[in-house]
């Protein structure tokens, strides 16, 4: 068996956002990650990175800052034919550097990849993370992903069996 070809893990651009659209839709289907629209996708593509070998996109995620010192880890896909081969892995990495880069020291994500995370440095969290101040001010956010982060009770149909985790950079 020939090894794969090697990939690039690089900022998204707004050619790659129908890419990524294509990569969600199976997990929306399953139920895994929630849907995203294009113009959902085309708002946030500067949060993006995504990984690539000849041309195609093999994977993508995304780095959303919540507050100074917090940001989520979302839409982490990695096409089936490249599991395994160090693509979310080299994806979580850069999407680290780009936190550190940016000040932040605490990385949320909510994930049913419990295993993958874990050897990442991401641990199981509890409740409450953050001090009730900062929390008077994310539970006004409009985001689906922090209300996810607090574990408000409109967002618990969508992420039943999912687990909350964190890793301090």
């Amino acid at each position: 068996m020939s090894s794969p070809a090697p990939f690039v893990v690089r900022p998204a651009g707004t050619a790659d956002v129908r890419r990524i659209h294509e990569l969600l839709e199976p997990f929306v289907q399953k139920r895994i990650l929630l849907g995203k629209d294009l113009v959902v996708l085309y708002g946030s593509v500067q949060q993006f990175v995504v990984a690539e070998v000849d041309g195609v996109v093999i994977g993508c995620g995304a780095l959303h800052v919540m507050w100074a010192d917090l940001a989520e880890i979302r839409t982490l896909i990695v096409h089936d034919d490249w599991l395994h081969h160090g693509v979310g892995r080299a994806i979580v990495e850069t999407l680290e550097e780009r936190a550190r880069e940016l000040g932040v020291s605490r990385l949320f994500c909510l994930t049913f990849e419990v295993d993958f995370f874990t050897r990442r440095g991401f641990s199981e969290i509890g409740e409450q993370v953050v001090d009730p101040d900062v929390y008077s001010q994310l539970v006004r956010s409009p985001d689906e992903g922090v209300a996810e982060f607090l574990d408000l009770a409109h967002v618990k149909p969508n992420t039943l069996g999912n687990t909350r985790m964190l890793k301090h950079l």
